[in-house]
């Protein structure tokens, strides 16, 4: 009987026994041993454990961490009750002040200096072997019998104590058919370790020679076969940058077998909500993402909704569903984004700018802000002071105590930018820096609602008249990105003429009125379509903040370093899209004479009511966005209850409404994760909650309500600076009652201190 069926048929602590007997052929024995996985070993001073061990905790990704010793003992407990494991292993690397100093076939004859030291077991990213076979899928070997390389990237894992380096990672070719298998198989097993953490081009890695790893052999692609790169060796690096006196290794490519099973989960039953999918979004450079199969369908539903033809022109036969999705993936990963915006239709008028697209290009550019990503706009020559005048009224924050409704739909300033080349070359110079393709400025570029070339080189509004005279040739930029790698170009329309439509141009020849003259030429990576072009911007807003709340999407976002951290306490909530803020970026649009691209009026795009449907898609979409467990009108309903109708009491239902609900958005993302009584109800149980803030919230001034309409700045509050479609309401502030109002507003300020930390 061959060595391999004899270990086959003998009981794991048979197995561990003929381990630590050195038998030949132990290394990578994942199938071998039933019951037992690999495990790398770390072996360092006592003084330093707990760094380390909260380092592995902290980026559990690559450094799964199995179980740890006492100090001085070299039995490592098992977390399950299964009978611990000694460390023999076949090869160790000692370190001395950070630098490798030396192999040893064992640390019995370092025994007196291992008496003040800590072993640690960590998962190794040999058991990916396993779940390989637990797949039905077949193993791969690196070529000969070394260790498959393995590669130091630029990805930082955090900080913690002396303990900083960068992630290591390993190559294994998967074939492309079975990747989401190998993938669905390892969240099955339950682990982090063996979980690709990234799956595409090597390049953003900071790998640039695939033939020089930094440990072992180099692993060669085969064609049908997309690179993986699960974890590996981060602890050698940890170890190394460290430079304590005094450590131990496994060395890379020499593993003990163990039975531990970690401290991190369980295996699972899949689950929509965790079960991770594949997506592939580019092929050159390869490009793919992850996101839980429960939030790819969410974002399936908000395509479905902004998808509805409300003017009937047969827009649904231009959807091509997944797009909305795969743009959402490539935007989630990008760093510095050029928006576009502006379709002149209005051409009777000055300025012939239409209230679609600059409102939706806004809110996206708002979260994208949240997001911390960098966010440029680009426009026409001729509109770029209109533009730049909108979005510094889209900044502009009132001083005042009700901050909370009169607050700026941007956080900060977008460089506007205008191109007006006709050139490749002058498009490449605008794009890339010192005009090298290497060096793009932007790694995407999105439109929304923007005018597109036709097949003849015009520009054409639905009416097929040539408004060439006015456009830009900004479209030229996306047709220069088609050949400069890593940069992706979504493009939102509603009607077939927009930039980056051309996608579907075929189906906007046959369905759309006058399509076979007005139909852009021009394509981009993603087309996502809306039955009005804003309600695109909005739903890739919302879908962003999906994505970011997605277990699955942010692990493999962050490349499974660091810890994941809550929507709450990035403060997304606050930069979603909201009813409030396309009411005032409208009034900001209809004060500079911004008219709709369909009647010519100074109003809302596309020729519909705002309330009776703008609204109720804005709000639909978010609705849909904080559906899982984090509801935007939890404290909403309630507060705008309280707040809204008692605080501002009888000036108004539309205006008591419209503050409550601003304010019950600005303090939602604390409220939603300690109670879900309201208010009151939290500020009742915190014994750290303002003492004035209950009486506050309950006990709100009465007014009574007079017929005719006065600014704020006449009832005694600063805040009536703002204008805008609420800058009156029905009745002047009686003088006795504005103490009451202005200590209102304190205790709202005081409870936005109080709930600060939680914020984080």
């Amino acid at each position: 009987m061959t060595f391999t069926r004899h270990l086959k048929s003998r009981l794991p602590s048979a197995v561990r026994s003929l381990i630590l007997q050195k038998k030949p052929n132990i290394r990578n024995m994942f199938s071998m041993a039933r019951g037992l996985q690999p495990a790398s070993v770390v072996v360092l001073p006592r003084s330093l454990a707990p760094a380390f061990e909260k380092f592995c905790q902290v980026n559990s990704g690559p450094l799964p961490l199995l179980g740890q010793s006492e100090p001085g003992k070299w039995t490592l407990p098992a977390l399950d009750a299964v009978p611990g494991t000694r460390t023999g292993c076949p090869q160790f690397w000692k370190y001395e002040f950070g630098t490798c100093t030396g192999s040893l076939t064992s640390l019995n004859e370092s025994s007196e200096q291992l008496k003040d030291m800590v072993a640690f077991l960590l998962g190794s990213s040999f058991s990916l072997e396993g779940a390989w076979e637990k797949g039905g899928l077949p193993r791969r070997d690196s070529a000969g019998h070394g260790h498959m390389g393995a590669y130091k990237t630029e990805v930082p894992c955090t900080t913690i104590a002396g303990f900083c380096c960068p992630l290591v990672v390993t190559m294994r070719p998967v074939p492309k058919d079975k990747l989401e298998r190998l993938v669905q198989t390892c969240y099955s097993l339950g682990s982090e370790h063996g979980q690709p953490v990234h799956i595409d081009d090597p390049e953003p890695l900071s790998i640039k020679d695939l033939s020089k790893p930094d440990f072992g052999e180099p692993v060669v692609c085969q064609p049908g076969h997309v690179p993986v790169w699960p974890s590996q060796l981060t602890s050698l690096e940890a170890v190394s940058a460290c430079k304590m006196p005094l450590a131990f290794t496994s060395a890379p490519g020499c593993t003990v077998m163990t039975d531990l099973k970690g401290t991190t989960a369980p295996a699972r039953c899949p689950t929509p909500e965790g079960m991770p999918e594949v997506h592939h979004i580019s092929q050159d450079p390869l490009h793919c993402n992850m996101a839980s199969a429960s939030v790819a369908q969410k974002i399936r539903e908000q395509e479905m909704i902004i998808a509805i033809d409300p003017g009937s022109r047969g827009i649904g036969h231009l959807l091509r569903p997944g797009e909305l999705l795969r743009a959402s993936l490539s935007l989630s990963h990008a760093r510095s984004m050029l928006l576009t915006t502006g379709f002149p239709t209005p051409l009777n008028h000055e300025p012939p700018e239409e209230t679609d697209g600059p409102p939706g290009a806004v809110a996206l550019a708002a979260f994208l802000q949240a997001l911390k990503k960098r966010v440029s706009m680009a426009v026409d020559q001729r509109a770029l002071n209109l533009h730049k005048n909108l979005v510094d009224e889209a900044v502009q924050v009132d001083g005042s105590t009700l901050c909370l409704y009169f607050q700026g739909v941007l956080k900060r300033q977008i460089p506007i930018l205008t191109y007006q080349g006709r050139l490749a070359e002058a498009a490449q110079a605008f794009l890339c820096r010192d005009g090298n393709p290497k060096s793009p400025r932007f790694d995407h570029l999105v439109a929304i609602e923007r005018a597109g070339g036709a097949a003849d080189g015009n520009y054409y509004n639905t009416r097929k008249r040539n408004i060439k005279h006015v456009v830009d040739p900004i479209d030229d930029l996306f047709l220069a990105v088609q050949k400069i790698p890593g940069i992706s170009s979504p493009g939102v329309g509603d009607r077939g003429n927009e930039l980056g439509i051309g996608k579907v141009k075929e189906a906007v020849k046959r369905h759309i009125r006058n399509g076979d003259i007005i139909a852009c030429d021009v394509e981009t990576d993603f087309a996502v379509i809306a039955g009005v072009s804003n309600w695109g911007g909005y739903a890739l807003a919302c879908v962003l903040y999906i994505l970011n709340s997605c277990e699955v999407h942010r692990r493999y976002l962050r490349k499974a370093v660091g810890p994941f951290r809550a929507p709450g306490e990035q403060n997304w909530t606050q930069a979603l899209p909201s009813i409030t803020k396309e009411e005032k970026m409208l009034g900001i649009l209809v004060q500079h004479g911004v008219r709709s691209g369909v009647s010519g009026t100074l109003g809302m795009e596309g020729g519909l009511p705002f309330h009776g449907t703008h609204a109720q898609m804005s709000q639909k979409l978010v609705d849909i966005t904080m559906a899982q467990g984090q509801r935007l009108n939890m404290i909403g309903h309630k507060v705008a209850g309280e707040i809204g109708h008692e605080v501002a009491g009888e000036i108004g239902h539309e205006v008591a409404g419209e503050i409550g609900h601003e304010v019950a958005e600005a303090l939602s993302p604390a409220f939603q994760d300690r109670t879900r009584d309201g208010a009151a109800q939290l500020a009742a149980d915190d014994p750290h909650a303002p003492s004035g803030l209950i009486p506050t919230l309950n006990k709100q001034p009465r007014r009574t309500r007079q017929p005719q309409r006065v600014p704020w700045s006449q009832r005694g509050c600063a805040a009536a600076q703002t204008q805008g479609p609420m800058a009156q309401v029905h009745r002047p502030l009686q003088q006795p009652e504005a103490p009451a109002l202005a200590k209102w507003a304190a205790a709202i300020e005081q409870a936005q201190a109080w709930l600060r930390p939680a914020r984080g």
